[in-house]
């Protein structure tokens, strides 16, 4: 098939989180698998500005027809990356106040139906129509109603639009059709009005032939009032009518290798751990700290906000402390975790760290070298951390949701906690320990972990499933029409 994969974030080239990952592997694997698969995103100025990607033109000063009484000049550059051609939309607006990851998203919406609707001017103008367009979040949720309400050569074209979180929906006020040239009649619940706004995610929920989301747990829980964030009923209709869908998300094992990190003071693997007492040993000098108390040492690498469960730690932060551990915490966000968190490597400095800044290199110590790797959060769509974590023997402590629930199993690859409070995940912090005393036990355990497939093999042949029933389904319409 011929796939064009279209998200606001890719990675190696502009990442914030998760969907940047699924994006720079997903099309990758799918290209394995012998389907033509291809990617486009938006071109930021931190991009444009890299020599590393060596960008070439190939569509120069193209307009882009917003609406009848608007037009915009776009640029289409591309490059190679690992053999899979990837390619960029630029203009004089929007993108080039993304200069790093944290300027990556500017306020508003008008950027995203810009580079929604240059996308597929591009892919006209190319000569290049695929078999499936897949949509990712809620960027690109006015993308299938581009296609099904402006753009009569994108008829017979299927779509699939993946959920990786539903908390952000992307919601604005009617004009925003105007800005396209549509009609008021389609804000209406069926199409793209949701309790009184324009909803980007719920409007490619409802133009899409096939909707998934990262996890099959999280695909049950969103129909819940607890995590459908106002649209358990839609999810439920979607679930209902055979559109709606859960495939967990795969991580590059090639890029996260412990035999072969470079990252690493030392390289290791399941049938060889020895070298990963030699990475821990480093990570405790990196961060001050030395090896004499034998603790074990638990790390975190994640956005500071209350979903990801950080206030949790905060608190059972005195009780965590006064266990035989060391936690060291990475990320960025909301500025009162931080602070907080400040406070509590002042107040206890010889067992808690705090690593106030975005850097891969000492994330992929932390993988490396901590014992454990905590992730408490109150929701996760899926979770790559767990599956990174467990790909370099560092065993995970995670609450029991989305797609923690699907890959961590107690006692056989990590430990599980249920309950949004701090004492249960206290309580699974101390089974962890008790783990860890045990020699045997915990060898075991790590090797375990380690063997765990999270390659995106499995997942991206349930992709190309789900490409083939959208593309069905697109026929079948196509030919009722």
């Amino acid at each position: 098939m011929k796939i064009l994969f279209v998200s606001a974030e890719v990675s190696p080239f502009a990442k914030v989180g998760g969907l940047a990952d699924v994006a720079g592997s997903l099309p990758w694997a799918l290209r394995e698998l012998g389907h033509d698969a291809r990617v486009v995103m938006p071109l930021y100025r931190m991009i444009e500005e890299d020599p590393r990607w060596r960008l070439h033109t190939n569509l120069d000063g193209f307009e882009v027809k917003m609406s009848d009484g608007w037009m915009k000049q776009a640029v289409f550059k591309e490059t190679e990356h690992e053999g899979a051609p990837v390619g960029f939309i630029g203009t004089d607006q929007w993108f080039e106040h993304s200069v790093d990851s944290e300027s990556l998203y500017q306020p508003g919406g008008m950027q995203h139906l810009f580079f929604s609707t240059a996308v597929l001017e591009a892919m006209e103008r190319l000569d290049w129509i695929p078999d499936v367009v897949h949509c990712n979040d809620w960027h690109t949720g006015f993308l299938p109603v581009i296609m099904r309400e402006k753009r009569p050569l994108w008829d017979e074209v299927a779509t699939v639009f993946t959920i990786h979180n539903l908390a952000y929906q992307g919601e604005f006020g009617p004009d925003v059709l105007d800005v396209l040239g549509l009609p008021r009649t389609l804000f209406r619940p069926e199409k793209v009005e949701a309790w009184g706004r324009v909803n980007f995610l719920k409007s490619g929920c409802a133009y899409s032939d096939r909707v998934n989301t990262v996890s099959e747990n999280y695909a049950g829980e969103i129909q819940s009032p607890e995590y459908g964030c106002t649209l358990e009923g839609l999810m439920t209709h979607l679930a209902q009518h055979g559109r709606l869908s859960g495939i967990l998300n795969g991580i590059d094992t090639k890029c996260f290798d412990p035999a072969t990190d470079r990252e690493l003071r030392a390289n290791f693997s399941a049938e060889d751990i020895t070298g990963k007492a030699r990475c821990k040993a480093a990570l405790l000098k990196e961060v001050g700290w030395t090896d004499k108390k034998k603790l074990p040492l638990i790390g975190l690498v994640s956005r500071l906000s209350s979903q990801k469960g950080l206030d949790l730690i905060l608190e059972a932060a005195e009780a965590l402390v006064a266990l035989p551990i060391r936690l060291i915490v990475q990320g960025l966000g909301d500025p009162w975790l931080a602070e907080k968190y400040a406070g509590l490597e002042k107040k206890h400095p010889d067992r808690f760290k705090f690593v106030n800044r975005f850097d891969a290199g000492i994330a992929q110590r932390i993988y490396g070298g901590c014992d454990g790797f905590l992730m408490p959060s109150r929701f996760e769509p899926c979770g790559l951390g767990q599956m990174i974590a467990m790909r370099y023997g560092t065993i995970p402590i995670v609450r029991a949701t989305g797609g923690l629930a699907d890959t961590v199993i107690e006692g056989r690859n990590g430990f599980v906690f249920q309950q949004k409070s701090a004492m249960s995940l206290l309580a699974a912090v101390e089974r962890f320990v008790g783990a860890y005393g045990d020699s045997h036990q915990w060898t075991a355990l790590v090797k375990q972990a380690m063997r765990e497939d999270h390659s995106w093999n499995c997942s991206a042949a349930s992709y190309a499933d789900l490409y083939l029933d959208a593309v069905e389904e697109r026929a079948g319409i196509a030919r009722t029409a």
